[in-house]
């Protein structure tokens, strides 16, 4: 049975159709709810069922698994995310505008892919059952990455003066990312009164006003 739930999405997806993958879609932000709630590892597959109002059967139609509705949302965002803050930190801007422009991407990416990306925050990826431990690699090492990548800008500005900041600069770049990563509590972007762009730049002004240097 669980082969034949395969052949049919398969040939599904291959096919492309609008209908089938508007679905997909609604299904995966029926998850998020889901996943958001009760968190990833306490759902299973009739919570989401029962939340996008289709049998399990009919879920099967559309994903093969909770997992696979979580993996690929969030895998397409955290590599986008970490291709994206590759990118600032090779450009041309000063490193306090790279700063600003990290902020305001990585809040603008936890509204765009919410709540995903704040359940993959959540989750204990060494929980991640064995099948799926090859994702959890690859997650890892994007997070590396990603992380890299902002202690290298910040390592930069203090080099050249632009960041006046003691201490660290992985510290720097931990209390950065655990501010964002903790509107995981607060922030959801179907009920907030600023959009996501307006908080980050709130953000990128409070923490830019401690650390950058003034020029005189």
């Amino acid at each position: 049975m669980a082969s034949q739930y395969g052949k049919r999405r398969a040939a599904a997806l291959d096919d492309g159709g609008t209908e089938y993958l508007q679905r997909r879609r609604e299904i995966s932000q029926a998850a998020g709810r889901v996943f958001k709630d009760k968190g990833l590892q306490a759902t299973n597959v009739n919570d989401v069922a029962r939340e996008a109002g289709i049998d399990r059967a009919t879920l099967y139609y559309y994903f093969g698994s909770k997992e696979e509705i979580f993996e690929e949302v969030v895998s397409a965002a955290v590599e986008a995310n970490t291709l994206r803050i590759e990118e600032v930190q090779s450009g041309a801007q000063s490193a306090p505008e790279k700063i600003r422009t990290v902020i305001v991407s990585l809040m603008t990416s936890y509204a765009d892919n919410y709540p995903f990306l704040y359940v993959f925050i959540q989750e204990n990826l060494s929980q991640i059952g064995d099948k799926h431990l090859e994702w959890s690699r690859q997650m890892r090492q994007l997070n590396r990455r990603y992380e890299v990548a902002i202690v290298g800008i910040i390592r930069d500005g203090m080099s050249d003066g632009t960041l006046n900041a003691a201490g660290d600069p992985k510290i720097i770049a931990y209390g950065l990312l655990g501010m964002l990563g903790w509107t995981n509590r607060w922030f959801n972007p179907h009920e907030s009164g600023q959009t996501a762009e307006q908080i980050g730049n709130t953000f990128a002004d409070v923490f830019l006003g401690g650390i950058t240097q003034v020029q005189t």
